[in-house]
């Protein structure tokens, strides 16, 4: 089987945007995607390599469409052993990942075991942080009022699946998943200290957008290892244009992300509770399914 075109990637793509809304109490409120940003620049800033921490993020990423916030931390909490967790995260990629081909399912499963250890690296730089609460603007246009969507997207949850799924678009335009991975995580440094204005804000600030992005960049970008910091450099290359592979993957990965977060409000505006009750079977099968269905008709509550 072939790497998959992107329309059977696009389920897998769209599903990443849940890491943005999962929440667990050890992680302090914060999203699955803003915790795997501080992870992903926590090994990056120990030294690791770009590309064995994009699909190691990727695996966990994942993982995660299947898991929500239930980590190695959570199952090694809970008494499985080391093994005992591989198989587990390997089960969820390979649900997770059923639109990949099996060149593609295996590098993510080859990247388990080091996920299931989960090695713990020193913290980012704290001003990373600030990404972590630094919502986008989304969707606006200079002539036009703002469409303000709750709740909205941080430029961490953001920058994190455009980098996860940088890596996972990788093979198919024949690219390395470093640099596209480097860039996704690193594209929005600038709004460390920058409030998104959105389209609207950018052509307001015309001649001067440019000088203060890079100017603010230049100042992230001295937080962090000199090894990195050039690496990151090298990895901006693929901003203006998608003209190299790794640039089209860091691209394809962008637009989608920005895109496919949108339909999160326009599946969440249209909701029914058949979708629930039918097509997500909210009453699970079990041995109990038949009386509790029988309670909702006999409530009116299900079916009406």
């Amino acid at each position: 089987m072939t790497t998959p075109p992107l329309a059977g990637l696009r389920p897998l793509l769209g599903r990443l945007q849940d890491l943005k809304r999962v929440r667990t109490p050890d992680a302090a409120g914060r999203s699955l995607s803003g915790v795997g940003f501080l992870r992903a620049w926590a090994g990056l800033c120990a030294g690791r390599p770009a590309t064995a921490v994009a699909w190691e993020e990727a695996a966990r990423a994942v993982a995660a469409v299947e898991l929500a916030g239930i980590d190695a931390a959570v199952l090694r909490d809970a008494g499985l052993t080391g093994p005992q967790v591989a198989d587990v995260y390997a089960k969820a990629v390979r649900g997770g990942g059923a639109v990949l081909d099996a060149a593609h399912l295996q590098t993510l499963l080859d990247a388990v075991p080091a996920v299931a250890r989960e090695e713990a690296h020193g913290p980012p730089p704290r001003a990373l942080e600030r990404l972590l609460d630094q919502p986008r603007a989304g969707a606006t246009h200079p002539t036009k009022p703002r469409l303000i969507l709750d709740p909205p997207e941080s430029h961490a949850d953001h920058c994190y699946v455009v980098a996860v799924s940088a890596a996972l678009l990788a093979p198919l335009y024949g690219a390395d998943a470093g640099p596209p991975f480097l860039a996704g995580l690193a594209h929005h440094l600038h709004n460390i200290w920058l409030p998104d204005g959105g389209f609207a804000g950018e052509e307001l600030l015309g001649e001067h957008l440019r000088p203060v992005m890079d100017r603010l960049t230049a100042r992230a970008l001295a937080l962090v290892p000199p090894p990195l910091a050039d690496a990151v450099r090298a990895a901006f290359a693929l901003l203006p244009s998608p003209d190299t592979p790794e640039a089209k993957a860091f691209h394809a990965a962008d637009v989608l992300d920005r895109v496919l977060w949108m339909t999160g409000y326009e599946r969440a505006a249209a909701f029914r509770l058949g979708q629930a009750m039918d097509d997500l079977e909210l009453v699970h099968p079990g041995p109990t399914q038949a009386f509790l269905n029988d309670v909702l008709a006999a409530a009116g509550v299900w079916p009406r």
